[in-house]
């Protein structure tokens, strides 16, 4: 079966919009009617017209897109779950919050943030608390906005993103579990013990290596990459950051190495462009997705069985809902 063939002609045929983040496969990228990370799709889909998405992503993303937009059917191809989001749970969310408790401090001092690489029930237990969530590239408003309260921020799931952030503010952070409590007492942003596995296959070494290589080659990185590598890196952004200084703020000529997903990076200019890994940093995740899952999830549209729908409970939906419509009013 051509599964390209076929999916174009049931995405005429039905009332769905396909949405698919910078890091899948070409082969489903190139299936999508919307492009993006993942809070520009949230967005987008949010504003497109279908009444059914299909999110070709991580589980997160789609649970974010169903609790901004509980009116639309949001399946996915493969529920396929970011190793960082399951990194933090509710209970280890509680757990790491005692955590502090027994340290002497009180819940009233703290406000939690978390990343939107979370589910929707951590997204909505920061929300019950007063917190926000935010992206990598809002990151720094949403924690100065977050700092105006006087308390501690505690920083779900991605340490990296906490501790780049906390440098870049000249802030001081330090790490559940990781550093000592009294270093936790006084930090301003306390993070959560979670990384993304891509994001740490890059070193400084990687950096050296391409440095001696190219003398005068950039160095652009994403923020959830370790701190050593951030600081030796010309440019840190997001994705949608990174995808704009690559494509349209440096000349063509200017080789580039990037620090992220490695689907990305291979689309962004066809010279000049190189990945910062001896080994490629392909997310095992985001590439589950294959054509033929999409070709089914739009099949299960037409047979009206909705495979892979993303259900919320209401509860989780509301309070994770005000936690990502505060990072919005920020």
């Amino acid at each position: 079966m051509n599964f390209k063939e076929e999916i174009e002609k049931l995405k005429q045929e039905l009332d769905v919009a396909i949405v698919a983040h910078f890091y899948q496969k070409d082969e489903v990228f190139e299936m999508a009617d919307i492009t993006g990370d993942s809070l520009e799709l949230a967005k987008k889909g949010m504003a497109a017209p279908q009444k059914n998405i299909i999110f070709c992503g991580v589980g997160f993303m789609g649970q974010s897109l169903k609790v901004l937009a509980p009116q639309k059917r949001v399946m996915m191809p493969k529920i396929a779950c970011c190793a960082m989001a399951k990194m933090i749970d509710v209970d280890y969310f509680k757990s790491n919050l005692k955590t502090l408790n027994d340290a002497g401090i009180a819940n009233e001092d703290i406000l939690p943030i978390t990343y939107i690489n979370s589910s929707a029930e951590v997204k909505a237990e920061v929300g019950k608390m007063g917190g926000f969530v935010c992206t990598s590239s809002n990151a720094f408003k949403i924690i100065t906005k977050g700092l105006e309260s006087g308390k501690k921020i505690f920083f779900v799931p991605d340490r990296c993103l906490g501790q780049n952030f906390a440098n870049q503010m000249k802030l001081k952070s330090a790490v559940v579990g990781v550093h000592d409590i009294e270093d936790v007492k006084q930090a301003d942003i306390i993070c959560f013990n979670g990384f993304c596995s891509v994001h740490q296959l890059f070193t400084p070494d990687d950096i050296e290596f391409y440095r001696e290589k190219y003398p005068d080659i950039l160095v652009a990185v994403h923020p959830e990459c370790d701190p050593a590598v951030v600081e030796k890196a010309d440019f840190v952004g997001s994705t949608s950051q990174l995808i704009n200084y690559i494509t349209k703020e440096i000349p063509a000529e200017q080789k580039v190495v990037v620090g992220t997903e490695f689907n990305m990076v291979n689309r962004l200019r066809p010279t000049n462009t190189y990945v910062l890994s001896s080994t490629k940093p392909e997310c095992p995740t985001m590439n589950e997705t294959v054509l033929e899952d999409l070709y089914n999830n739009l099949l299960s549209i037409k047979n009206e069985t909705y495979e892979n729908e993303i259900i919320i409970p209401e509860e989780v939906a509301k309070y994770a809902k005000i936690a990502l419509n505060r990072m919005f009013e920020v």
